[in-house]
């Protein structure tokens, strides 16, 4: 399979003629969602070391602008306000931010769009710039091209990333080449470098965070009764499939443990997992929930300030790790190889199931009780974050 790869990425790299051509105005198309943005960011490195002169503006949406606003590879972000279009009673104004934000586009005169979200809207802003040069993912590959042996159950529904979405590819000029699907999301994202000839240095994940929300958090834990010097454990429940939430009772049991050792427990997340947090406080008296009042950049401030977060496979996940915080993660429907903390095996709580991972969404889709997370015990995820905390002494 090595040798598979290598001999796309030559022909790749060969048959475009971009590796020795310079670019001074760049657009990097990915909007969201969180975990897919901070997975974006080695490629926003790569390109600044690859064009350190360019202009090179990031096209995302407003919530989660301010995660890499203030990165030193990055110019300016163009705001996608995607969101407005489902709130009545800004629908008109939406659609005229939207307009405005097309002429935006095409006044930049970009000569390289990379389209790193493949959908028929990112497309879209790929062919209104006007870009000579307009890279994406290749078209959908069969999903027998992998080597891991979980795509032979025969549980695993066949959604789930294989390249290209929605015909976005017919937009591009030159394309991705998939070789196989089974790899981490960061290294697909950096494939591109084959085509524009990055350097080989490893991934750089680093959020660079603004001083406001930092400030807001360190405020948000003083309401809180959580003083700077008191030790914190930030628990993360949410995330969208209702497959991948860990139970109730698991991180409630986890926040006791540690509220136990004089730790402050804080719980984080949007206001959708706002239900979830309430049950889990009340499950795990003590415990501070600040769900729902924490933008994506506090966020990341928040587990920035904590000795270890813990969390389901989300967002979340990937912003601790980007933040080399110490973190553990409860894997159950999804592959820790392919979206996992990146080269953090170790952060990863699973347990071995026939079942499992099975990429299902929903919990009426299973037929096997959920048993992927239920049997993951908070005494398991306590054992692992001590392990993990007492390796970083």
């Amino acid at each position: 399979m090595n040798s598979q790869i290598e001999d796309v990425r030559t022909k790749n790299a060969n048959a475009s003629g971009l590796q020795s051509a310079e670019f001074s105005r760049i657009l990097l198309i990915k909007p969201s969602a969180l975990g897919d943005v901070v997975h974006t960011i080695p490629v926003l490195v790569k390109l600044r070391a690859r064009y350190p002169r360019a202009r090179i503006d990031w096209l995302i949406t407003p919530e989660n602008a301010e995660v890499v606003r203030c990165h030193p590879a990055l110019t300016n972000v163009v705001l996608f306000a995607r969101r407005d279009f489902s709130k009545r009673g800004r629908r008109w104004r939406a659609l005229t931010a939207f307009f405005d934000l097309l002429k935006q586009i095409r006044r930049a005169k970009y000569d390289l769009i990379i389209d790193m979200h493949g959908q028929v809207r990112s497309a879209f802003f790929a062919l209104i710039s006007g870009a000579r040069v307009r890279i994406g993912f290749d078209r959908p590959v069969k999903r027998t091209l992998t080597v891991s042996a979980e795509h032979d159950l025969k549980n695993v529904p066949s959604h789930g990333w294989r390249g290209a979405r929605e015909g976005s590819w017919l937009a591009y000029t030159h394309r991705i080449a998939i070789p196989t699907l089974d790899v981490h999301a960061i290294d697909r994202y950096l494939w591109v470098g084959e085509l524009l000839g990055f350097d080989g240095n490893p991934p750089d994940l680093t959020i660079h965070l603004p001083a406001e929300a930092v400030s807001k958090v360190q405020r948000l834990l003083e309401e809180h009764g959580v003083p700077a010097d008191m030790p914190l454990v930030v628990l993360v429940p949410g995330t969208i499939w209702e497959t991948k939430h860990w139970t109730i009772e698991g991180f409630a049991g986890v926040a006791r443990e540690f509220l136990r050792d004089g730790f402050a427990v804080a719980l984080a997340g949007t206001k959708r997992d706002q239900q979830r947090c309430r049950q889990i406080a009340a499950a795990a008296p003590g415990t501070r929930d600040l769900s729902g009042r924490t933008t994506p950049a506090e966020l990341a401030a928040l587990i920035r300030r904590a000795e270890v977060a813990v969390t389901n496979d989300s967002g979340s996940m990937h912003v601790a790790a980007s933040l080399d915080k110490p973190m553990v993660s409860v894997f159950g429907p999804t592959n820790p190889v392919h979206i996992g903390p990146y080269e953090r095996p170790e952060s990863v709580v699973r347990v071995d199931l026939p079942c499992s991972p099975c990429n299902y969404r929903r919990l009426s889709q299973c037929p096997f009780d959920h048993a992927c997370m239920k049997q993951v015990t908070s005494a398991m995820v306590v054992e692992r974050v001590e392990k993990i905390l007492a390796s970083k002494k």
